[in-house]
């Protein structure tokens, strides 16, 4: 396999490679695609050792995938037949924090690797009042860390995770009429820079 990614490579007919495997074999390939100026998309399991994972431009577990899986058969037959379409996301995705909060955010708590990725990026991207984009703060934890994902957490998108950590307080803005909310988030530990023109 190895040999035939290595042939593919060399026609210069591809944007990017997509390698399955827990092997650490692999590791030397995906680095050298990436040399190549190529996207690396990993996937395997959690046993997959960290150098082949770090090879990559982003891996995900396939747990993870799984994961989802079985929660859309779960939640499919309690779907209702009528109305399929939420009204709103911001209510959705509030129902959906609820839900979640009295399991996950103690177990949260206890996540000392999580919340130290979680400030580094967001110190990292944030601005003068120590405020940042969440859209930024996941591409940075992903070049750090190719394998992170909120899954893994049971949470389907950095926002929720974010949130439930209860670590940093949530501005939600408004670029404009008819576009969607852009989340920030500030560590609560950071003191306030005067009045501040976003609600935390």
């Amino acid at each position: 396999m190895i040999i035939d990614a290595m042939d593919l490579l060399y026609t210069n007919r591809f944007d990017g490679f997509c390698l399955a495997s827990s092997d650490s074999d692999f590791t030397r390939l995906a680095a050298r695609i990436r040399e190549s100026g190529l996207v690396v998309y990993g996937f395997g399991e959690r046993k997959t050792p960290k150098p082949f994972v770090a090879a990559c431009d982003k891996f995900t577990h396939f747990e993870n995938i799984l994961y989802n899986d079985e929660q859309l058969v779960a939640v499919q037959p309690s779907l209702p037949v009528v109305a399929t379409v939420p009204t709103a996301k911001a209510s959705t995705s509030n129902a959906f924090l609820a839900q979640r909060s009295s399991q996950a955010v103690p177990s949260l708590r206890n996540e000392a690797q999580l919340a130290k990725q979680l400030r580094m990026a967001i110190e990292a991207a944030s601005d003068e009042e120590g405020w940042a984009n969440l859209a930024k703060v996941g591409g940075l934890i992903t070049k750090q860390h190719p394998d992170f994902d909120p899954r893994t957490y049971g949470f389907t998108n950095l926002s929720e995770l974010v949130i439930a950590t209860e670590l940093f307080h949530i501005d939600r803005r408004s670029p404009g009429a008819g576009k969607p909310m852009v989340i920030y988030a500030r560590d609560k530990r950071q003191r306030r820079f005067g009045a501040l023109s976003h609600g935390a």
